[in-house]
């Protein structure tokens, strides 16, 4: 792989990045104001909560690329 297009990658990688960052933040917000409302029942915050989990395992995956650990 050339240098422009791990580049490109590593760019798509930081976009990506953001959008889920920014969903899992959504989601935080949304649990928050259903739990407070006592309005959601415990099914649908139960289903925000495991998307919300799996938004944070797609981050961390994606933290892991852009910053590997590197052993010194």
């Amino acid at each position: 792989m050339n240098k422009s297009a791990k580049m490109e990658q590593l760019e798509v990688l930081r976009v990506e990045l953001e959008i889920f960052k920014q969903q899992h933040r959504d989601l935080d917000e949304a649990i928050h104001a259903l739990e407070e409302r006592g309005t959601g029942d415990l099914l649908t915050i139960r289903r925000l909560k495991k998307q919300k989990l799996a938004l944070k395992d797609k981050i961390a995956r994606i933290e892991d690329r852009l910053l590997p650990d590197i052993i010194a």
